[in-house]
């Protein structure tokens, strides 16, 4: 099982990156988070891919804050560093100014990636939700994406993972599970996300085990606690295949 650390970018990414590079397999990269400016996903991605080229690389792409120009830049030059991929999704409505809505869905924005850009090696992801169907997810994991991210996983929706990571090992793509901690540190952040959280910091190993064999990786994150996403990390360690 790879291990995927969610990567907040601040202006200190690289240290950030440095005081984890040998507890993990790779970086997911968030764009703006909550439509709050933060150095660009997909830059910081570009260059953490320069400095740590064996690592797995994937940013979220918030279609929300891009206009179709901008889409296909920042897809070329993913693909030009050679990113393992780009998770496309809507995402959150920005803090300042108003949502572009220019390409209407993260299908649509695929498909202008791929016959408009151009893209040659770059692979494209997708966003699945726990607050979906099994029905509605699965008919998204059959369409043209290359991989899958899988939220809001917690033990109520552990079985709607399972056939969905199911139908993706017929298919032969790779899914990966965000793995939301919680900490005595992060309550109020995780409140303000509004995500419900898949374990507890004390209950992580026993949870994780479940996952084995199961998908290809985790994206792990004690989300706003930096000393408890080490202590995550370390104790993931065991899993790392």
């Amino acid at each position: 099982m790879k291990i995927l650390h969610e990567f907040v970018p601040t202006r200190k990414f690289l240290k950030h990156a440095e005081a984890v590079k040998d507890l993990v397999d790779g970086w997911n990269v968030t764009d703006s988070a909550a439509g709050i400016p933060a150095p660009s996903g997909t830059v910081v991605s570009c260059v953490l891919k320069t400095k740590y080229p064996e690592k797995i690389v994937i940013p979220i792409f918030i279609l929300h804050y891009k206009g179709p120009v901008e889409v296909g830049g920042l897809a070329l030059a993913a693909d030009g560093i050679g990113l393992d991929g780009l998770v496309l999704t809507m995402g959150d409505v920005p803090k300042y100014g108003e949502p572009i809505k220019m390409l209407k869905s993260s299908e649509e924005a695929r498909e202008f990636l791929r016959t408009t850009v151009r893209l040659k090696n770059l692979k494209l992801g997708c966003l699945l939700t726990a607050r979906r169907s099994i029905e509605d997810n699965i008919a998204r994991v059959r369409d043209a994406w290359d991989f899958i991210f899988f939220m809001r996983l917690e033990d109520k929706s552990f079985p709607t993972l399972e056939q969905v990571a199911k139908e993706c090992k017929r298919l032969n793509k790779p899914i990966y599970t965000y793995l939301l901690v919680e900490t005595p540190k992060n309550l109020e952040t995780i409140q303000m996300i509004g995500w419900p959280v898949t374990t507890s910091i004390d209950r992580v190993e026993e949870f994780v085990a479940r996952l084995e064999g199961l998908v290809d990786g985790v994206i792990a994150t004690c989300a706003g606690d930096r000393e408890g996403d080490i202590e995550l990390l370390e104790k993931l360690q065991k899993f790392r295949k």
